[in-house]
């Protein structure tokens, strides 16, 4: 299952979030595992990034698998991604996800 969390006010197409999500779950052999994906501005994700890699400065992604299996992304970094590596704004958004779910995969093996 995936749960999405949208705590700021851009919409997310929740859809291509799960969908992206489940191919690399599926690509993964992980089919069984859960995940919450968070969506935060950038002053949360400052304080997450602070708290849990000790880094006073906003992050696009943060995963915390061993069981949590959440993924925190801030889409203010993806749309400045986005414009910086000349992307569009989904393609920088499936592009920090699956690295997140690889990630919470990566602490299941």
């Amino acid at each position: 299952m995936v749960e999405i969390n949208n705590l700021t006010t851009v919409s997310v197409d929740e859809k291509f979030v799960k969908g992206v999500a489940k191919k690399v779950l599926k690509c993964e052999n992980q089919k069984e595992v859960d995940l919450s994906i968070v969506f935060v501005g950038e002053g949360r994700m400052r304080k997450l990034n602070k708290k849990y890699r000790k880094k006073n400065k906003v992050t696009d992604v943060l995963s915390f698998g061993n069981g949590l299996n959440d993924i925190v992304i801030c889409l203010r970094e993806i749309k400045k991604n986005a414009k910086k590596y000349n992307s569009t704004f989904r393609q920088e958004l499936a592009r920090v996800l699956t690295h997140g779910v690889k990630n919470i995969c990566q602490s299941h093996t």
